[in-house]
């Protein structure tokens, strides 16, 4: 595929796991962050961009043919970080993509946006958001707006509702969720050149067998995780048991997410 190719948040963990991988595909890879300068590999140039500011969310997507945006806030914060980073800033960022007329888009969802669900659920893509935090609902919104950009605007949008990256699982809740780099990279290379992509949710997990999510969506753009979460199993039960017992969390596809700040009625969020 011929364009530049945009890296969002490409100095946080993911983005570190995914530019090597980027740039052995596509040979070029133009990345941004917050910071004034960074490091980059051969093949790399650096933009720096803050969400908040229209202009630079401009700079850095002029001449892009597909953007992967991983930036913004990455974990649980307080209303006005999320309002600025995740909601804001993320209108200026697709904004930016229409003026630019970036065609493509692939998003960094969140398994928050349903970390609601019990864990005893298995959900598809087609059930209501049920966020966990604030973050998570921030999430919910960079979906519904992925797909105003792609009806209204006509962007071909993926939406990945990443579960955890990283090398191995680190826990039992993320023997169900972990996603290897190298599959995170399949997803990824699906969004810039599906050629028939329009707008699509999908989950961002491995070949899972504890799974709590139906990924057929996935599968259906040609999705074919290579790495087993139950090759790492038992490294996985072992971290598990240094963790303390967590009631809500526990039984709750989010996690210590659902638990931090909670006061609604367990029972009654398990039954739904």
């Amino acid at each position: 595929m011929s364009g530049t190719i945009l890296l969002t948040g490409a100095l946080g963990g993911v983005g570190t796991m995914l530019r090597p991988r980027l740039l052995a595909r596509y040979g070029a890879l133009r990345i941004s962050g917050r910071a004034a300068a960074a490091e980059t590999r051969p093949g790399e140039t650096y933009v720096a961009a803050e969400l908040s500011d229209l202009d630079q969310c401009l700079a850095a997507t002029r001449g892009v043919r597909a953007a992967i945006h991983l930036g913004g806030q990455s974990v649980e914060a307080p209303w006005p970080t999320i309002l600025a980073s995740n909601i804001n800033g993320l209108v200026n960022f697709y904004e930016a993509c229409r003026i630019n007329r970036v065609e493509r888009i692939v998003f960094a969802s969140s398994n928050h946006a349903v970390g609601f669900y019990p864990r005893v659920r298995r959900i598809g893509v087609d059930q209501p958001v049920r966020p966990d935090t604030r973050y998570g609902l921030s999430k919910a919104f960079g979906e519904a707006l992925g797909a105003l950009y792609a009806d209204k605007h006509g962007l071909r949008v993926l939406d990945i509702r990443i579960g955890n990256v990283g090398e191995k699982p680190a826990d039992r809740r993320r023997l169900a969720i972990w996603l290897h780099p190298d599959d995170l990279m399949q997803l990824v290379a699906i969004g810039i050149e599906h050629p028939d992509l329009h707008h699509e949710i999908v989950y961002g997990a491995s070949q899972n067998e504890r799974a709590w999510w139906d990924n057929a969506s996935a599968f259906r753009l040609g999705y074919r995780p290579v790495h087993r979460a139950e090759d790492h199993a038992a490294h996985a039960l072992a971290e598990q048991e240094k963790l303390a017992d967590d009631p809500i969390g526990d039984v709750l596809q989010g996690g210590g997410f659902c638990t931090a700040e909670f006061e609604g009625d367990l029972e009654r969020v398990l039954r739904r």
